[in-house]
């Protein structure tokens, strides 16, 4: 019998940054290589992926790493384990095509090519070990769930899925593999769980079809659309939509170009005509009622853009009176506040703004019904929530245990936990270390807490800095303490406030000077606890507080100077 663990290495108890890892034996099957884009208070941060040093130390272990659909939770950190340790990778052919775009994102990974292109009739042999797929609903085509055969029963990740029956070509569930692999035995299914909080019933992408259909045609003036750049069933129904109203369409974007042109090559996204595109430079030349803007980025992207525009800043359109801006995505619950601001500030442009998600149920995740006509499809031993916030793992707990599953068979996990399955059932093994990469920049996992904490204190009560110039062997400070404020207080106003803290320096600085033992560590030291003492004491606030301690030599070397000879010409 096979040795199976289950690594839960991110994508549990959050939104996005879905990894899983199924271990048989000696070879690991990784579930998702996703990212997640950051929330306020990583401050800078452009990205999140999981910590990969699990993996990194067992890479001779790795059969390879399976990619259920072309979002970036779950092809972002892809390029981040591939530029360093080149394992297979499988995907649907668009899938591979869009992770192919994310390797070529960063220098690192481009020359990375070992994709291995499959389907829902692909069955791959490692041994004692068969992976599959299945058909599965998403906002983007070619989606999959990947099945895990063991001798133990299989073990079945949904990835991003919902149910249906208007759904076309391309996104297409296939309900009778679903069936066929729970007559198979399912040993356990991990199951997305992003929208199992929702009782409703989520519209079909017909009725979303005629709402935006019905938006263009009743509207004269411009129509400016926001979308996710991956959101390839939106995208394709605004060009349709446009198509159908005489409009044209103008791009703009993080490389939306870039995914529209690889789905059209690929034929997974039509066009209703092939002059349905204009430059966004041309739309100053066409009539309001002939052009529609698409907006398109990653997440928190396409609001800023439309910030941009209300404010008249953004570097190719400006939002004026007449204009209609149709947000087409489902704002996650941290980003309300922003989409609420957002919604004002083009209000005061002149332009109107209508939600989708204000009107319909949207979603690309399975709703409670879903998931529970999944379950009983499936009919697995194990229901293990993932893709989710607590209380969204916990709806689908709930779910499960609706279709009469008993509750010891429903795992509620946690980043790094390991799951082993002996003795006929799963119990916990040691931890692996999940916490998150930060990548800011080119820097991978070089920002800590340490460095974050100051970000936030910088931009919470800014920074203060004392520069003073010191001769250490006459021990006395050579001219009156410099100190800067940014982001604290206002010097010309704390006039008072500026002149105590300088004596304050003055007066460490020397008591420093005059000791035996002097020590330049303890001297900044001193320095920072004295002033955040006396500058919280003052304003109740905890600025970043930078010593700069400059030491000078007042003892010149004397020069030899030779007197020159004269040379009569």
């Amino acid at each position: 019998m096979s040795d199976i663990k289950l690594d839960i290495l991110s994508g549990v108890r959050e939104n996005g940054k879905n990894m899983y890892a199924v271990e048989v034996d000696d070879q690991i099957f990784i579930l998702d290589c996703g990212l997640m884009y950051p929330e306020n208070e990583l401050l800078g941060i452009d990205i999140v992926i999981p910590n990969l040093e699990y993996l990194e130390e067992n890479a001779n272990r790795i059969a390879g790493i399976f990619l259920t659909h072309g979002h970036a939770d779950a092809i972002g950190a892809l390029p981040y384990f591939v530029e360093n340790h080149p394992v297979p990778v499988f995907g649907s052919e668009l899938t591979v095509a869009l992770a192919k775009i994310a390797c070529e994102n960063v220098p690192q990974a481009k020359k990375f090519n070992d994709f291995h292109i499959v389907d829902d009739q692909t069955e791959i042999d490692f041994g004692d070990v068969t992976v599959s797929f299945f058909k599965t609903t998403h906002s983007v085509p070619e989606s999959l769930g990947i099945v895990i055969e063991t001798d133990q029963g299989n073990i079945v990740y949904t990835g991003d899925f919902k149910f249906d029956q208007t759904a076309t070509d391309g996104y297409q569930t296939d309900f009778g593999r679903i069936a066929e692999i729970g007559r198979q035995g399912v040993l356990a299914v991990l199951s997305d769980s992003t929208n199992a909080e929702n009782p409703i019933e989520i519209e079909n992408e017909k009725d979303v079809m005629d709402y935006i259909m019905d938006t263009f045609e009743y509207h004269n003036g411009r129509i400016v659309v926001s979308a996710h750049s991956s959101n390839l069933a939106r995208i394709q129904q605004v060009l349709c939509a446009a198509y159908q109203n005489d409009r044209k369409v103008a791009m703009i974007g993080h490389d939306v170009e870039k995914i529209v042109q690889t789905a059209i090559k690929l034929d997974k996204l039509h066009l209703p005509a092939d002059n349905i595109f204009v430059d966004v430079k041309e739309i100053n030349d066409l009539k309001d009622n002939q052009i529609v803007i698409l907006q398109t980025g990653r997440s928190g992207e396409p609001l800023k853009s439309l910030q941009k525009m209300a404010l008249g800043r953004h570097r190719s359109v400006k939002l004026y009176q007449g204009d209609l801006v149709l947000i087409t995505s489902t704002p996650s619950p941290a980003r309300e506040t922003n989409v609420a601001r957002t919604r004002d500030m083009i209000f005061r442009s002149g332009a109107t703004v209508k939600t989708v998600a204000d009107d319909l149920n949207l979603s690309g995740h399975a709703s409670r019904n879903d998931l529970q006509l999944m379950f009983n499809l499936l009919k697995p031993n194990y229901v293990i929530p993932v893709q989710g916030e607590y209380r969204q793992l916990d709806a689908t707990k709930e779910c499960a245990l609706e279709t009469g599953i008993e509750s010891d068979h429903i795992l509620m996990v946690n980043k790094g936990d390991v799951l082993q399955y002996a003795h006929g059932k799963f119990q916990p093994a040691p931890a692996i270390d999940a916490s998150n990469t930060l990548i800011d920049g080119i820097g991978v996992g070089d920002i800590g807490n340490i460095v974050l904490r100051d970000r936030k204190l910088l931009a919470e009560d800014g920074i203060f800095i004392a520069v003073v110039t010191i001769d250490r062997k006459k021990r006395k400070i050579v001219d009156t303490p410099k100190l800067t404020s940014r982001g604290f207080v206002y010097v010309k106003t704390s006039r008072d406030l500026m002149t105590e803290a300088r004596k304050i320096v003055t007066k460490v600085v020397q008591n420093n000077l005059d000791n035996k033992e002097f020590d330049w560590t303890h001297l900044k030291q001193d320095i920072r606890d004295q002033l955040n003492h006396f500058l919280y004491e003052q304003t109740k606030r905890h600025p970043v507080i930078m010593p700069v301690i400059m030491e000078i030599n007042q003892t010149f070397p004397k020069k030899n100077y030779k007197k020159s000879k004269s040379h009569k010409g």
